[in-house]
């Protein structure tokens, strides 16, 4: 395609506008090469071809986001094809997502996992572009709450339930006290802080009880209400963990 030219560069000339404000209508979804949206300023595009600005087109700094999943049991969490990642698909999002974010392609660069989840369990897992959230959920991890929904068989007398309260040592780290109570006769609930993947079967164990099934249903203070399993939602800005 030697008598083809970037997108970006062609956008420019015919706007009459730097070749950044090129990349930013085109990253931002408002150009369309022979009436479909390209979203690459690399595109390659021939003279013949028709170039045009999409209603509404506006220059604007596309923050970066913070996507909440509702993970289905048997789904890698991680940054891999094949994962979790794999269902921000615009089919998918949560009906009534109030965000106001558009679905666009840049909103994968660099995002990545930040709260690992085991691929048996279901539930909650968050996937961000921002620092602060990472940083929060990450480095700062240990300080933050989650809450689980365990399904096991088997029976707890008080003293393990005690015990189990007070917390257990997995994996080099210190028990810690976790709040753990029954929600029905067969579900357990747990909240504690950021666990080790692992670790609430081990306790689960060591209790004498079997895990069937494990649901991560908050992590700090944003719960997974609303979000059916294999839907996702941006973060709103006012949220925090």
């Amino acid at each position: 395609m030697s008598d083809s030219e970037r997108l970006a560069k062609r956008l420019a000339t015919e706007q009459s506008c730097s070749r950044g404000d090129a990349e930013r209508y085109i990253e931002g979804g408002w150009v369309a090469v022979d009436g479909k949206p390209v979203e690459e300023p690399g595109f390659r595009v021939r003279p013949a071809q028709t170039v045009s600005l999409l209603p509404g087109a506006r220059l604007e700094d596309m923050r970066p986001v913070t996507v909440l999943i509702h993970k289905p049991a048997g789904t890698y969490a991680d940054d891999q094809p094949g994962s979790a990642r794999d269902l921000i698909l615009p089919e998918n999002l949560m009906q009534g997502d109030r965000s106001g974010q558009r679905y666009l392609k840049r909103m994968f660069n660099g995002l990545k996992l930040v709260t690992p989840l085991e691929r048996a369990a279901s539930g909650l897992v968050v996937y961000t572009q921002e620092y602060p959230v990472s940083r929060k959920l990450v480095e700062e991890g240990r300080h933050v709450e989650q809450e689980y929904i365990a399904q096991v068989h088997g029976q707890l007398s008080e003293g393990d339930l005690a015990r189990l309260q007070r917390g257990m040592a997995y994996e080099g780290r210190a028990a810690t006290p976790m709040k753990v109570s029954w929600q029905n006769e067969t579900h357990l609930r747990f909240a504690l802080k950021t666990p080790a993947p692992g670790f609430i079967e081990y306790v689960c164990d060591a209790a004498g009880l079997r895990l069937q099934a494990l649901r991560r249903l908050r992590i700090g203070r944003l719960p997974m209400a609303g979000l059916a399993v294999g839907q996702w939602r941006y973060r709103l800005e006012y949220e925090r963990f």
